[in-house]
C-alpha cells in the first residue's frame, strides 16, 4: 500500500484557544480524522525549542545536571538544557545554557542531532550539541533552578542511560549518539 506522505489527512472543522502563557499555548480542534469520522485533538504548542548540552572534556569526562522536575514529579540527571526563544539561533541558547547551568564555555560545537521530543501532542521540537575545548567560570543558574553540577565519566553516563537512571529524551538522544561516534572512530 503507497501513502501519499505530502497531504494531511486530517481535516480540521474548528479550534479554540485553550490555555496560554508565556512558554505553552494549548489549542483543541474539532476534526475529521484520516477516516473522515469527526473527533477532538488537543495540541501543545511550545515557544520555545529545547536545547542540550553534552560538554565532553579532553580526558572523555561529561557534565550532568541533577534537579526536581515538577512535571514528572521525580529527580532527574540528564545534560545541560533548558528553552531557546524561536527568533534566536539555537546555537546561541547552547552556549547560554551551558554556562547557566555549568559554568563551562566551549571553543567547539557540534551539533548531533535535531528531535520531536513528543509529536502525538505537541510541536516542541529540539537540538542537541556536543561541545568540546571546555573552559569553566562561574554558573549561573536561574532562580527556577536548583541545580547539582556532576563531572561525571561519559563511559559512566552511557552505562546510565543503558540502564534507565537517565530517561531525559534529549541526554539520551545525545548520548546514544555521541556513543556511536565514539564507536565510528569519529570521537
Amino acid at each position: 500500500m503507497q501513502y501519499d506522505t505530502t497531504t494531511n489527512p486530517w481535516q480540521i472543522k474548528s479550534q479554540e484557544d485553550i490555555y496560554d502563557n508565556p512558554w505553552i499555548s494549548v489549542t483543541e480542534y474539532q476534526v475529521l480524522n484520516p477516516a473522515g469520522n469527526p473527533g477532538i485533538y488537543g495540541k501543545v504548542h511550545f515557544k520555545n525549542i529545547a536545547i542540550g548540552v553534552l560538554p565532553l572534556d579532553e580526558n572523555m569526562n561529561t557534565y550532568l545536571v541533577g534537579q526536581y522536575r515538577f512535571p514528572i514529579n521525580q529527580y532527574s540527571w540528564e545534560m545541560p538544557e533548558g528553552g531557546g526563544p524561536l527568533g534566536i539561533e539555537p546555537l546561541e541558547s547552547a552556549k547560554r545554557e551551558l554556562l547557566e547551568e555549568t559554568g563551562l564555555k566551549a571553543s567547539e560545537w557540534t551539533e548531533l542531532q535535531r528531535l520531536h521530543l513528543s509529536n502525538s501532542v505537541c510541536d516542541e521540537a529540539g537540538v542537541v550539541y556536543l561541545a568540546r575545548g571546555l573552559e569553566q567560570f562561574e554558573a549561573e543558574p536561574e532562580e527556577t533552578e536548583q541545580l547539582v553540577v556532576r563531572k561525571v565519566p561519559f563511559a559512566d553516563v552511557y552505562r546510565m542511560v543503558c540502564n534507565n537512571e537517565i530517561t531525559d529524551s534529549l541526554t539520551v538522544a545525545a548520548v546514544l549518539k555521541v556513543q556511536l561516534l565514539i564507536l565510528e572512530g569519529k570521537i
